[in-house]
């Protein structure tokens, strides 16, 4: 993917960092050695001890259903409590009781001091940004780009155009909703500029309290690089309405998708 992605653009390296307030400190997320120690004064010098440390506060789930068994059954409930439960409820509107094993699971528990989101070999971003990447990538007299197009008016078109067509909006949506809507999880944005030089010490910093309405504030120019006296960042506040992000894991909004699957 690099090699092929290198024929468009330079690369900026660039490792992705989050944070979460928690008890008013930030702290590393995913939950490492560092984590810990910040939280609990615990005092962990290596893995084998923070792998000890996350054993003995871990309460074992024998059948792991739903979100809350997962983060349960690998941390204990008090780091549940600390950084999962309100950030989930917020985030999907449910309970993580309510939603499938796969939200947590995907989340990684380090007992390490790896404060990188991600564990990569290859990290990087577009040095001139994504537009510019995929504008020389189109720039292509086989490729013709058209924007502001309903694909529901196009549909009979691109079909009789194209041997393969390959559709990334909504499956229901493509199936005019034939069983029903899928149900989604969309946010809403509140972009901000700052008259100050830096806003959070990286990208994205989370915000799990459930008394805070959003879920996470992003600063970008972490990930550019650039240089410049103010800053913008942008609030994450999840919605029911709006654009259709992220489909809610629940069985049967699985077995409503499997129907659309069958079809597609």
């Amino acid at each position: 993917v690099r090699d092929y992605l290198s024929q468009f653009t330079e690369w900026r390296p660039y490792e992705h960092r989050v944070q979460a307030r928690v008890r008013d400190q930030l702290v590393p997320i995913p939950i490492n050695r560092t984590t810990l120690n910040m939280l609990f004064d615990a005092n962990l010098r290596t893995d084998e001890e923070a792998a000890e440390y996350l054993a003995q506060r871990a309460e074992p789930v024998d059948d792991i259903q739903t979100s809350e068994d997962v983060v349960i059954n690998a941390v204990g409930r008090e780091l549940y409590e600390l950084f999962f439960r309100g950030y989930t409820r917020k985030q999907w509107g449910l309970d993580p009781s309510e939603l499938d094993k796969q939200v947590t699971s995907r989340i990684p528990t380090r007992t390490n001091t790896d404060d990188r989101y991600f564990s990569d070999t290859f990290q990087a971003m577009p040095r001139e940004g994504y537009t510019k990447m995929f504008e020389r990538m189109l720039d292509h007299p086989l490729i013709e780009v058209r924007t502001g197009v309903d694909f529901a008016e196009f549909k009979d078109e691109a079909h009789k155009l194209a041997k393969h067509v390959i559709y990334t909006g909504p499956i229901d949506e493509y199936f005019d909703f034939r069983f029903g809507k899928l149900p989604y999880r969309s946010l809403k944005f509140d972009h901000r500029t700052l008259d100050q030089e830096c806003f959070q010490p990286v990208t994205v910093v989370n915000y799990p309290d459930p008394e805070v309405p959003y879920t996470r504030i992003s600063e970008y120019k972490h990930l550019t690089g650039q240089k410049a006296p103010n800053t913008t960042i942008t609030y994450e506040y999840p919605s029911a309405e709006g654009d259709p992000y992220y489909p809610i894991p629940r069985p049967e909004n699985q077995e409503l998708f499997k129907k659309y699957e069958a079809l597609a």
